[in-house]
């Protein structure tokens, strides 16, 4: 599985007096399992990629490609591409509606042709690997849950699909630092069962370092850069011209670097920044 995008650009309101050019000219190749994350400025372009990837948007020019099928030639079945390629939204606990939990994950694989003992494995499995015990919450009302058990049920409704690819757009946003943590594990969970690739857009940048292999910065409707989390956490004054911070331990690791001759990390943690600090002493003992 993989996804590739081709010179794509998008206008919203286009020969309005609010044309607006969302994305212009952007290329993008992300592989099989890989953990992407994408960044960037309110208005850089970063939900706007993400709606071309399953073809709720439609480019002005360019190409998008999932699994080598071309999904914006107008012949693809957009809904066979929608199950392989799962989008949640911001608070996606706002769309839950149904009254018990195993009701509301069976709504996708249900629409999908999937029944009986197929259909209850599916669900079971959903709700489990988003890290909720099935027995004790299957007949509950999603409306009675805490706002991360939501969310998570909520996104067990979209791994209910078993997509190939599985996009979340601020998937912390708003949640508090139990919860916060709680979703961040998921993610990881999933990745690790399903082998799938996961793209997720966020504003911590803490968060973006310590999950992803790979960091896609979007600016004014381009990609301005992408490489591994340390290469473009090292572009801290180019990320500044954009609006965007650097994690909290890369920017002490930068103060440190300025202040103490000699010294220099990559450290993206709190435990290689340590580590880094005792070699650095060791050296100059």
């Amino acid at each position: 599985m993989s996804i590739e995008i081709n010179n794509l650009r998008y206008v919203y309101n286009p020969g309005m007096p609010g044309e607006t050019v969302a994305l212009n000219d952007v290329s993008l190749t992300i592989g099989d399992g890989e953990m992407v994350g994408i960044i960037g400025h309110t208005g850089s372009g970063k939900s706007t990629l993400l709606q071309h990837m399953n073809g709720l948007l439609k480019p002005a020019s360019g190409d998008v490609f999932v699994d080598g099928q071309c999904i914006t030639d107008g012949k693809a079945n957009l809904v066979d591409i929608r199950r392989k390629v799962g989008l949640v939204f911001q608070y996606p606990e706002y769309q839950l509606f149904e009254e018990t939990v195993a009701k509301d994950v069976a709504f996708g694989p249900r629409n999908l042709g999937i029944e009986g003992e197929e259909l209850d494995k599916t669900i079971q499995e959903a709700i489990e690997i988003v890290g909720l015990n099935y027995n004790e919450i299957q007949n509950s009302s999603p409306f009675e849950l805490s706002g991360g058990m939501k969310r998570r049920v909520a996104i067990a409704g979209v791994i209910a699909m078993r997509p190939s690819v599985l996009i979340l757009d601020e998937p912390t946003a708003g949640l508090d630092p139990t919860a916060h943590r709680e979703i961040l594990s998921m993610i990881r969970r999933i990745n690790d069962n399903r082998e799938i690739i996961i793209i997720f857009v966020s504003h911590n940048m803490d968060d973006i370092a310590n999950m992803c292999s790979r960091v896609v910065v979007m600016d004014k409707g381009k990609v301005s850069l992408e490489g591994t989390p340390q290469e473009v956490f090292a572009q801290g004054r180019l990320l500044e011209s954009m609006g965007l911070d650097v994690p909290p331990v890369v920017h002490i690791m930068n103060k440190i670097s300025d202040e103490v001759s000699g010294f220099y990390s990559s450290a993206l943690t709190i435990d290689e920044a340590a580590k880094d600090i005792r070699e650095y002493i060791k050296r100059k003992k």
